[in-house]
């Protein structure tokens, strides 16, 4: 009887043990849980690479992801939807509309799961998002307006700006921009800079082009475009040549993606304030780790960006084989 008690009471400590929750590695033992992950586009590179360099972050802490593109503010709202279905365990957004996102992640609050947004953030207040990993957006814009001036060569002249006003990053680029401008043209009163125009550019190139198409018969003596992102200017880029301008309006784009870069490199656009989308996606899911382990989360990261020029492209060893 005496042995029979021993052995259940051994029998007992051992299923108890086995019960208990395992203790995480200094990493973090992530196993089995899954972040979902939806981009404004998988269309646009720089979303792709944020994308992948999550992907490969999150693999690093046990994580498995999910990754769908938005494209559309309605499309992203169900696929968040489906990411709270699935019972994830944290969702990474680059918002396609940064008011409308509000409505699906304050579902995604109610059900606990903990959203983290990349690139671009959420405008709605009562959305709850626990970090917005993002691009220095607005130093960036301001970057821009200095290679434009650099551009101009002091001498000012008609500026067109191909914007996107769906996402708070671009109007943040946008404001930059003019800030620089505008200090610019109190500074030189007799060489300004003229922003003859803001145009939707739908940061695509199809749009971008037919908007500088537009501007170019309204002002044949435009001097530059300001185009939001890569695909903008590259857009801006085909206009230009079609119409035998290229050389008489300087282009400055945004990204640093590799076909802009090689515009850059071609003498197309003249200069990139250029982002890091592999950092955005890996601090995002950084974030998500130290969440998840109760740690202090900011509530923004910015992320730097650096002017890129023809001289960068040509010692660019990225761009070799392109």
């Amino acid at each position: 009887m005496k042995y029979l008690i021993k052995t259940l009471l051994i029998l007992t400590f051992l299923f108890s043990f086995s019960c208990s929750p395992k203790s995480q590695s200094a990493a973090g033992d992530k196993s089995n849980k899954v972040i979902g992950i939806s981009m404004m586009t998988m269309s646009n590179p720089f979303f792709v690479e944020l994308a992948q360099a999550a992907e490969d972050e999150a693999k690093k802490y046990g994580y498995s992801v999910i990754i769908y593109g938005g494209e559309e503010a309605d499309k992203q709202a169900k696929q968040i939807r489906d990411f709270i279905t699935q019972k994830v365990d944290a969702i990474i957004l680059s918002t396609k509309d940064t008011l409308a996102i509000g409505a699906p992640i304050k579902e995604a609050n109610s059900a606990r799961i903990p959203v983290i947004t990349a690139d671009t953030g959420c405008s709605d207040p009562a959305a709850k998002v626990v970090c917005n990993v993002t691009t220095d957006n607005y130093g960036g814009g301001k970057l821009a307006g200095q290679a434009m001036i650099q551009a101009l060569e002091n001498k000012g002249g008609k500026v067109l700006i191909l914007d996107y006003k769906e996402a708070a990053s671009c109007i943040q680029r946008v404001d930059g921009f003019k800030e620089v401008i505008n200090k610019y043209n109190e500074e030189n009163p007799t060489g300004k800079i003229d922003i003859v125009a803001e145009l939707p550019g739908k940061a695509s190139e199809e749009p971008s082009k037919k908007a500088t198409e537009d501007q170019l018969n309204a002002n044949p003596d435009l001097a530059g475009i300001f185009a939001i992102n890569d695909p903008s200017a590259l857009g801006a880029v085909v206009a230009l040549k079609q119409a035998g301008k290229n050389d008489q309006v300087k282009v400055v784009g945004f990204d640093g993606m590799p076909r802009g870069k090689m515009a850059i490199k071609n003498g197309d656009i003249f200069a990139d304030p250029i982002q890091f989308p592999d950092e955005i996606g890996r601090q995002a899911v950084r974030q998500i780790v130290n969440y998840q382990d109760a740690q202090q989360v900011p509530a923004e990261i910015l992320i730097d960006t650096k002017l890129y020029y023809k001289e960068d492209a040509q010692k660019d060893a990225s761009l070799k084989g392109l």
